[in-house]
C-alpha cells in the first residue's frame, strides 16, 4: 500500500516533517501560556479567557505587522534566533500605545521548504519576544510553499490582541500644549528602514564579523539587535502617573508618527541633540549623505518609543525609566500649531 502523503511530497511538501516541526515547538509555545490560555497548539484556532474582573468596559486592540526586509540580513548571516523577537514587538509597541495589556499573539511562518532547525530558532525568538511582552504564544501557522520563496528563505508576519478599558484608552485626546514628550532608547535600527541599510551596508566594504564602527559589536549584531519592547516601562508608568499620549516610532520616523496622536491645533517641537543617537545611525547617514532631516523620516534615530505627559511628571517619569534601565531623556515639547508652519519641527 503506498504511504499516505507520498505524492504531496514528491511535490515539495513533506506533511511528515511539517509534524515533527510542531511536535519540537510545542514547548516553545506552551512556555509562553498565561492564565488565560486554554488550548495547546495544533487546533483550528487558539482559545483564551478574558478575565474581565479588572474591566469596566473591556475593548480589544488588535495590531499586525512584520519583519520587512531585515530578513534579507537574518538569511545573509544565518542568525535566525532574534528575527522573532522583531516580529513580536512590531505588533505589541503598536498595541502598547493605546494603553493596552498584550494578551496573546499569533504568527504566521512561510516557507519554500521547511528547515526544522531553522524554523525552531524562529520560534525561539517569537516565545522569547512573547515572555518579554507578558503575552501568550497563542497559535500560528506554518506554511510550506515549494517554489514561491528562494531557497533557504522565508516570511514572517504577526498578529497582536491586548485589552485597555474604555475608560482608559490612550489615543492622544488629552494632549495639551507644554505638555513633555519623553522619548525611551531604541535598541538601534529596530525593523524599519532595512531597504536603505542593505543599500548601505553592501555599497560599504564591512564584512560580518567586523567591529561596527564606533561600536564595540559586531556588523552583524549591530545590523539584527533584535527591537526592543517596551511593555515593563510603559504599564510601570501608567500605573501611577497620567500619560496623554504614546507613539512607537515605526516607518515613517518622527514626521509620519507623531501626527497620528498629536493632530488638530497642535504640533511638535523637539530638541535635537537632547538624547543619545546610536553609532548605526550616524554611519548610515555618512555612508548615504544624508541630512538628519531625512535621517529622522525614516529611521528612529535612538527614539524607539514616546511618552506624552504633564510637564510635572517630567522627572518622575525620567527617574522610573532609568530605574528599569531604559535610557530616556525629555527631547520635545507639544506646541501650538499656530506657532509653527510643520506639525513636527526640530530645533539643531
Amino acid at each position: 500500500m503506498a504511504q499516505r502523503g507520498e505524492s504531496y511530497k514528491k511535490a515539495g511538501v513533506d506533511t511528515d516533517k511539517a509534524e515533527e516541526f510542531i511536535r519540537k515547538i510545542k514547548p516553545l509555545v506552551s512556555a509562553t501560556h498565561t492564565k488565560g490560555v486554554i488550548s495547546d497548539i495544533g487546533g483550528f484556532g487558539g482559545l483564551f479567557k478574558l478575565d474581565l474582573q479588572d474591566y469596566t468596559e473591556p475593548v480589544l486592540v488588535a495590531a499586525t505587522d512584520g519583519v520587512g526586509t531585515k530578513l534579507k540580513l537574518a538569511f545573509a548571516f544565518d542568525i535566525h534566533h532574534t528575527i522573532g523577537i522583531d516580529l513580536v514587538a512590531m505588533s505589541v509597541n503598536d498595541v502598547l500605545v493605546q494603553g493596552a495589556k498584550p494578551l496573546f499573539f499569533l504568527d504566521y511562518f512561510a516557507t519554500g521548504k521547511l528547515d526544522p532547525e531553522k524554523g525552531q530558532d524562529v520560534v525561539r525568538g517569537i516565545a522569547m519576544g512573547c515572555k518579554m511582552a507578558g503575552c501568550a504564544l497563542l497559535g500560528g501557522e506554518t506554511a510550506e510553499m515549494p517554489d514561491f520563496y528562494p531557497p533557504g528563505e522565508y516570511d514572517l508576519s504577526g498578529f497582536c490582541v491586548g485589552v485597555v478599558d474604555n475608560m482608559r484608552v490612550i489615543d492622544g485626546r488629552a494632549i495639551r500644549p507644554g505638555d513633555a514628550i519623553i522619548g525611551l532608547a531604541s535598541s538601534g535600527l529596530h525593523s524599519n528602514g532595512f531597504s536603505l541599510v542593505r543599500k548601505v551596508y553592501n555599497n560599504s566594504e564591512l564584512k560580518p564579523e567586523d567591529i561596527f564602527p564606533g561600536s564595540s559589536l559586531t556588523v552583524k549584531q549591530v545590523l539584527l539587535e533584535p527591537t526592543r519592547i517596551y511593555t515593563a516601562e510603559i504599564f510601570s508608568i501608567m500605573c501611577d502617573m497620567p500619560v496623554n499620549g504614546m507613539v512607537h516610532i515605526t516607518g515613517g520616523g518622527f514626521y509620519d508618527n507623531m501626527p497620528r496622536i498629536v493632530r488638530g491645533k497642535l504640533s511638535c517641537r523637539f530638541n535635537f541633540g537632547s538624547w543619545d543617537v546610536p553609532p548605526v545611525m550616524n554611519w548610515i547617514k555618512n555612508e548615504e549623505d544624508m541630512t538628519w532631516e531625512d535621517m529622522l523620516q525614516v529611521f528612529n534615530c535612538g527614539i524607539g518609543f514616546m511618552v506624552v505627559i504633564s510637564p510635572e511628571f517630567t522627572e518622575d517619569i525620567l527617574s522610573r525609566l532609568k530605574a528599569l534601565d531604559c535610557p530616556a531623556w525629555e527631547i520635545g515639547k507639544v506646541v501650538d500649531s499656530r506657532k509653527q508652519k510643520e506639525a513636527v519641527a526640530f530645533d539643531f
